[in-house]
């Protein structure tokens, strides 16, 4: 196969990934939520969500995680060169930490599942951010590889990640006001 067809599969593998990623957070958000309430609709919901939390995990971001390691194994394989830049050391450590996330997930699941939410729904909306810049930072390492420095690559994404958090504390401020 050719070097195309593998970016192709780790294009849809990313992008599958990330897509579960964000609603498996998204989901988290709802099932912390849930476990505030009064019977029976907490043990309604937290099931449910339980369920939904699993099947998102196990059938699409564990298997999208490995079709994006595999077309990039691919890819490294059939253009070795990548290996001797910068940008795909920290792309790579990326990814790297991306996929320690992901496994975190089900460890996560679990907790809720018993009823025990280590974060707040606050604290889950923070972390649900966390994909987004991972994305962000992994598609400009490989988009811009060749025409931003490093330093500069590296401070877009830092101000990406600045300018992230300052609209989700307007954003926090304002639903704060509304409840």
């Amino acid at each position: 196969m050719n070097l195309l067809i593998w970016k192709a599969v780790h294009i849809i593998g990313f992008v599958s990934w990330f897509a579960g990623l964000f609603y498996l957070v998204r989901l988290y958000i709802y099932h912390v939520e849930a476990l505030s309430k009064e019977q029976p609709d907490r043990d309604i919901l937290s099931k449910q969500f339980t369920i939904m939390e699993k099947r998102l995990f196990t059938i699409i971001v564990r298997p999208a995680m490995i079709i994006t390691f595999v077309g990039g194994i691919a890819m490294l394989v059939l253009n070795p060169a990548y290996l001797q830049q910068g940008w795909m050391h920290i792309k790579l450590l990326l990814v790297v930490a991306l996929a320690g996330f992901s496994e975190f997930n089900p460890m996560y699941t679990k907790f809720l599942e018993r009823g025990i939410a280590p974060m707040s729904s606050k604290k889950m909306r923070m972390l649900n951010e966390l994909p987004t810049i991972f994305l962000v930072a992994i598609v400009l390492l490989g988009v811009l590889k060749d025409q931003m420095s490093l330093v500069d690559l590296l401070l877009t994404i830092v101000v990406f990640t600045v300018v992230l958090g300052i609209f989700f504390y307007i954003y926090t401020k304002a639903r704060q006001k509304k409840a």
